[in-house]
């Protein structure tokens, strides 16, 4: 979508910070399904927050499902009058064949799960034993 004679600089900077700022929220997303089970080593109710959004990343992944924020990013941008994201999205644009090569895909996606299925597995051994050690210091 270009920009019309009618659109005004200031209302095309909105809509371009819209764009990126979906674009940090995605990559932050991204980072909190990679490695935000971590938190729940110290706080195990932060696991809860971290499977739902790791559940929603393992659909969007499997299934297909949208992602909002890809929705959100491409209405900025094409308001902006910038191209919006391929039909891949964000992943495919920003990461595959850009910080890794297209073809490590499938290996990073399982690194991904693997780094999750460690923070909760390793959340769950924690609690675990601070619950023995809890009841151990009472008696």
């Amino acid at each position: 979508m270009t920009p019309s004679a009618t659109d005004t600089y200031p209302r095309r900077m909105i809509y371009r910070l819209v764009g990126e700022g979906a674009m940090v929220l995605h990559m932050a997303f991204l980072v909190y399904v990679a490695v935000g089970g971590y938190l729940a080593w110290y706080r195990l109710p932060a696991l809860w927050p971290h499977m739902a959004c790791a559940l929603y990343g393992l659909g969007i992944t499997l299934i297909g499902w949208d992602c909002p924020l890809t929705d959100i990013e491409t209405w900025g941008r094409e308001r902006a009058g910038q191209a919006g994201l391929p039909p891949g999205g964000f992943i495919e644009h920003y990461l595959t064949g850009v910080v890794y090569p297209r073809e490590h895909l499938l290996t990073v996606q399982l690194l991904v799960a693997l780094s999750v299925a460690v923070s909760w597995i390793g959340a769950l051994i924690l609690h675990r034993r601070r619950q023995r050690h809890s009841s151990e210091n009472r008696a």
